[in-house]
């Protein structure tokens, strides 16, 4: 180990980070443990070293990081809504870091990379926000540091039993790499088994943008609610016309201002209508008889042809 961290222990680090950073699923935190207890095995001359392998990886991460900031900026949501298909955890990831950002702004970049999922989709929402580059480098790279600081520093601390586990692991031999590609594989299936269990139990049904489109020329006009979270209405300052903003976390309110059967459209701004599809399916079991997601969201209604509503400020 000692012979690798010295050889490679800079380059390892920046070349895994930033290929987390660009979106790849390759977790840094296990490299930055494994060079923190190297260089922590030579305490009397560890310092410099452990400061530039720090240096390294933050600049990694700002390199990566600019990337989707750039990518946010000129295509928005085109961006975020690929890289939650990327996500393991796609139906939660646009929704979760939609609400932090709208609490916090561009700060949560400082601890964005702490919190799993969050980090994959704030940095380009601060793009599609506008966000100006001297915050967005400051805080992000205060994020970096603190990230990798903690990863380098548990290597530090831990360095004696890192040290036992990969003698261990070299006595295993090419066992050890099984062991790991079986847990890693278990792990992806479990998290993909979840939420195929996820869609499978949401509604299936859709209403196509042309038939929403139908209703509303016709004088038929549904109850129609917009759950995209406030802070990417900022993003994407439009809705169609006559729609009510909801938050699908707080039914109260909707069960009881609208009739149970009346109809209702829903649409979201998230992969696969994710989050559209959970709400119907609580107000069909709350006694509403008629609710169906838009299929496509708003991204659908306009790519239709059909008007949208600016929002007003």
């Amino acid at each position: 180990m000692q012979e690798l961290v010295d050889r490679y222990g800079v380059l390892l680090v920046f070349a895994n980070v930033l290929a987390l950073s660009l979106g790849l699923p390759v977790p840094a935190m296990p490299t930055l443990i494994l060079v923190g207890a190297g260089l922590a095995l030579q305490p009397e001359a560890m310092w410099l070293p452990l400061l530039g392998v720090l240096a390294a990886s933050v600049a990694a991460s700002l390199i990566g990081d600019s990337v989707w900031f750039y990518a946010g900026r000129r295509y928005g949501n085109r961006t975020l809504q690929s890289l939650c298909r990327l996500s393991l955890s796609r139906d939660t990831c646009m929704k979760r870091t939609e609400r932090f950002y709208g609490r916090f702004g561009i700060r949560i970049l400082s601890v964005a990379k702490f919190i799993p999922g969050l980090s994959m989709v704030s940095v380009p929402l601060a793009g599609a926000m506008q966000s100006r580059l001297p915050p967005f480098l400051r805080y992000d790279g205060l994020g970096a540091t603190l990230w990798a600081a903690l990863g380098l520093g548990l290597g530090v601390v831990f360095s004696r039993q890192v040290e036992t586990v990969i003698d261990t692991l070299s006595q295993l031999g090419t066992g050890a790499g099984v062991v790991i590609g079986i847990a890693l594989a278990a792990y992806v299936g479990w998290r993909w088994w979840r939420r195929h269990t996820l869609m499978k139990s949401l509604e299936a049904a859709r209403i196509e943008p042309a038939e929403l489109d139908d209703l509303i020329r016709n004088g038929r006009a549904p109850v129609l609610f917009d759950i995209r979270a406030p802070g990417f209405r900022d993003v994407d300052p439009y809705v169609i016309p006559g729609a009510v903003f909801a938050d699908e976390r707080q039914l109260d309110g909707v069960l009881a201002a609208y009739p149970r059967d009346g109809k209702i459209v829903i649409y979201c701004a998230c992969p696969d209508e994710v989050s559209a599809a959970w709400m119907a399916g609580r107000l069909r079991k709350a006694g509403f008889r008629d609710v169906l997601p838009l299929r496509g969201g708003i991204d659908a209604w306009r790519a239709g042809g059909f008007g949208v509503d600016p929002l007003a400020h």
